[in-house]
């Protein structure tokens, strides 16, 4: 047996599909979602999220994969979110990462109440003012500052799961090819 025909055929009996953990997630004003894709089922993996330094999502252990999208407290001010995935195969899908969630448009802090009075404003007679005549052109459109959500449409990287099969049929044609091409030489020899 060559060389490369050895090469091929253990090419051929230990391919196997790529999968690469997938750690993603997003956050936004209101909501944080996770998605943890490709881990070792058999493995325990966990995923914990805090919202400054409290608990959104207490430890979890998970599968293979796991998707939640978590609705995030009201909040006047920024929050900073922190996610730690424990891959439990020892692989590289561990995570420690912070992101932070901004102030959602239109929620304005609340005033904090005055001790004084306000002043009393002094009536003035009400003045004709002339009205702004509306404007004929439209505002261009504005690009959203949020990320738009994560699908489960992309495409899948990797190998399919045939390709072990593939890779054994062709090294099994790749032995026979070297094994016909031994025999006619073999017989050209003796027959010399």
């Amino acid at each position: 047996m060559t060389v490369a025909a050895a090469g091929a055929l253990g090419v051929g009996l230990f391919a196997g599909p790529a999968v690469a953990h997938t750690p993603a997630w997003a956050v936004t004003c209101s909501e944080v979602s996770v998605d943890l894709v490709n881990y070792t089922a058999g493995a325990e993996n966990t995923v914990t999220l805090t919202v400054d330094g409290k608990d959104l999502l207490p430890t979890e252990k998970f599968g293979g994969e796991f998707h939640k999208k978590i609705e995030l407290p009201e909040h006047t001010k920024e929050l900073t979110l922190h996610l730690v995935v424990k891959d439990g195969s020892g692989n590289d899908g561990s995570l420690d990462d912070t992101k932070t969630a901004p102030v959602c448009e239109g929620t304005e802090p609340e005033p904090e109440p005055s001790t004084t009075p306000p002043d009393e404003p002094t009536p003035t007679p009400p003045a004709e003012e002339p009205k702004p005549e509306p404007s004929k052109t439209t505002a261009a459109a504005v690009p959203s500052s949020q990320p738009s959500p994560a699908g489960d449409d992309l495409a899948e990287t990797g190998s399919s799961s045939t390709t072990p099969l593939i890779a054994g049929a062709a090294a099994v044609i790749l032995v026979a090819g070297a094994g016909i091409t031994w025999a006619a030489r073999k017989r050209r020899t003796v027959g010399n």
